[in-house]
C-alpha cells in the first residue's frame, strides 16, 4: 500500500483529466450533426470527418508518443505530462466560447491537434510514472489507474447528463485548467530511476516461471525469454530499429504489440462507428448516449477499482487478458446485432470485463522491460495502438456510412460493428496460442532445471 500511496497525485490528475476529456463525448455528436448536418439523423458527412480526425490523430500518435515516452525517460514524467494535460485544455475552451460553425470547425482542428499529443500520450505517461511499484502488484496498479480514469469517464458522464450543452463545454474547459494547475504545484516528479534489487529489476527476476526455473534457463538459453533491452543511448532518440528490437526481443513483447494492434484496431473501429449506427438504427441523442457511457464508465470503474486489484494476484495479467477479450468480443458482437433499443445498454455491462485487456498488456509490457526503459516501451505499445487508430477509421467509416445509406448491399445496419467484433476475436485466439506456447516453454525450462 505504500507504492499506491505514492500515486495519490498522479491519481487526481489523471481523474481531473479524464473527468474534462469524457464530459463533451454525449454532446458532441449532436453538436456535429447540428453543425454539419442540422435536422438530419444520418450524415455520411459527419461519420467521415470523425473518421477523418481519428485517422490523422493516430497518425500523429503513432509518431509523437514513442519519441514523448522516450524523452520522458530522461527529462522526468512530470515535463511531459504536463504537454497533454496542457493543450487538452484548447479544444474544450473554443466550443466552451460558442458552438457556432465556425468555432465548430476551429475546435475541430484544434482537437485534432490535442488529440496527437494526448491520446496515447497521458495513459503511457501515467503508466510510467508509476514503474515504481513493485512487480506482484504492478497489474492492481495499473488496474487501479485504469480505474481512477474510469472514475473520471463516469464523473464526467454524469455531469454532463445535468448539463446544458453550452454549460459542458464550459465546465469541461475549467475542470482541464485545474488539472494543468495541480500537476505542475503537487505532482512530484519522476523519471527513468534504475532500481538496483531484484524486486523491481525485470532483468534480475523471473520472466514467466518460477525464479529458481528461470535463473537456470536464461544462463543456458541467452536468447529465450530474456527481457528486450534496447541498446545504450549515447544521446539523441531510438530508432526505429531499437524500438523494433524492443518489442520483437521476447514472446511477450511481440505478443502483446500483436494483440494490441488487433484489439485497438476493433476497439477504434467501435469508438468511430457506435454513436452514428445508434443514432440511425434507434434514434439515440445526447441523453440516450449519456446513460449508456454511464454504464459503460460505472461497469469499467467497478472491474479496474474492485475486480482487477483481487483477481490480478490470483489469476494473474495472461488469464485476465484472456477473459477480458472474450469480453470484448462479446461486447462488440452484441452492439452489432442489437434487436431493441435497450440490447446497447446490457452490451455495455460486458465491459466490467472488457476493461482488464489494456491492464493486463501495459503490465505484462512493464514486467519485461527495465525501469529505465519504461517510458519508451510504453510508448511503443501505444504507438501500436495509435496505428490501429489510423487503419480503424480508414476501414470502418466508409463500412459504417455504406451501412447506414440508402444504398447499402443488404439490410443490416451494425455489419461494421459486427466485424470490430472479429477482430477482437482474432487478438483473443492469439492470445490463446501465446499461453499455450508460454506453459510450454516453462514445462521445457523445468526439464532442463532438473537434469542440470
Amino acid at each position: 500500500m505504500k507504492d499506491f500511496a505514492g500515486l495519490g497525485h498522479l491519481f487526481v490528475v489523471s481523474f481531473l483529466f479524464y473527468f474534462s476529456s469524457f464530459m463533451v463525448i454525449p454532446a458532441i455528436t449532436d453538436v456535429t450533426m447540428e453543425a454539419v448536418c442540422p435536422g438530419r439523423d444520418e450524415c455520411s458527412v459527419a461519420i467521415y470527418l470523425s473518421g477523418f480526425q481519428n485517422a490523422v490523430t493516430g497518425l500523429g500518435a503513432l509518431v509523437v508518443t514513442p519519441v514523448v515516452g522516450n524523452l520522458s525517460d530522461r527529462y522526468g514524467r512530470k515535463a511531459l505530462l504536463t504537454l497533454p494535460v496542457t493543450v487538452a485544455i484548447l479544444p474544450l475552451f473554443i466550443l466552451a466560447c460558442n458552438r457556432s460553425d465556425l468555432y465548430f470547425y476551429g475546435y475541430y482542428v484544434a482537437n485534432i491537434v490535442a488529440g496527437i499529443f494526448c491520446g496515447g500520450n497521458m495513459h503511457c505517461l501515467c503508466l510510467a510514472y508509476a514503474d515504481h511499484v513493485g512487480p506482484r502488484r504492478r497489474a492492481a496498479a495499473f488496474g487501479l489507474l485504469s480505474g481512477v480514469s474510469a472514475a473520471g469517464f463516469v464523473s464526467g458522464t454524469l455531469t454532463a447528463r445535468f448539463l446544458a450543452t453550452s454549460s459542458t463545454f464550459q465546465v469541461a474547459a475549467a475542470v482541464a485548467i485545474v488539472a494543468a494547475l495541480y500537476l505542475r504545484v503537487f505532482l512530484p516528479d519522476s523519471g527513468g530511476v534504475s532500481c538496483s534489487d531484484e524486486a523491481c529489476d525485470p532483468l534480475l527476476q523471473a520472466s514467466s516461471c518460477t525464479s529458481s526455473t528461470s535463473s537456470s534457463a536464461s544462463s543456458s538459453e541467452p536468447d529465450g525469454d530474456l527481457s528486450p533491452r534496447l541498446p545504450p543511448q549515447k544521446g539523441g532518440l531510438p530508432s526505429l530499429s531499437d524500438m523494433f528490437a524492443l518489442l520483437t526481443g521476447s514472446l511477450a513483447m511481440s505478443g502483446a504489440a500483436t494483440i494490441t494492434f488487433f484489439y485497438s484496431l476493433g476497439e477504434q473501429g467501435l469508438q468511430t462507428a457506435l454513436m452514428y449506427y445508434l443514432k440511425a438504427q434507434f434514434g439515440y441523442s445526447k441523453d440516450e448516449f449519456a446513460n449508456l457511457l454511464l454504464i459503460a464508465s460505472l461497469a469499467g470503474m467497478l472491474s479496474q477499482l474492485i475486480v482487477m486489484p483481487i483477481l490480478a494476484p490470483i489469476l494473474g495479467e495472461e488469464i485476465l487478458l484472456i477473459v477480458g477479450l472474450l469480453g470484448g468480443c462479446t461486447h462488440a458482437f452484441l452492439y452489432g446485432i442489437a434487436w431493441s433499443y435497450w440490447v446497447p445498454y446490457f452490451s455495455a455491462a460486458f465491459i466490467i470485463l472488457s476493461a482488464f485487456v489494456h491492464p493486463s498488456i501495459r503490465t505484462n509490457v512493464s514486467k519485461n522491460v527495465a525501469s529505465n526503459e519504461q517510458g519508451i516501451a510504453q510508448g511503443c505499445i501505444s504507438g501500436i495502438s495509435s496505428f490501429a487508430s489510423i487503419l480503424g477509421p480508414l476501414i470502418f467509416t466508409p463500412l459504417t456510412a455504406w451501412f447506414l445509406s440508402e444504398t447499402e448491399p443488404f439490410n443490416f445496419k451494425g455489419f461494421s460493428i459486427l466485424c470490430t467484433g472479429f477482430c477482437t476475436l482474432i487478438a483473443f485466439i492469439i492470445s490463446m496460442r501465446m499461453r499455450g506456447a508460454q506453459s510450454r516453454a516453462c514445462k521445457k525450462s523445468t526439464v532442463q532445471h532438473e537434469q542440470a
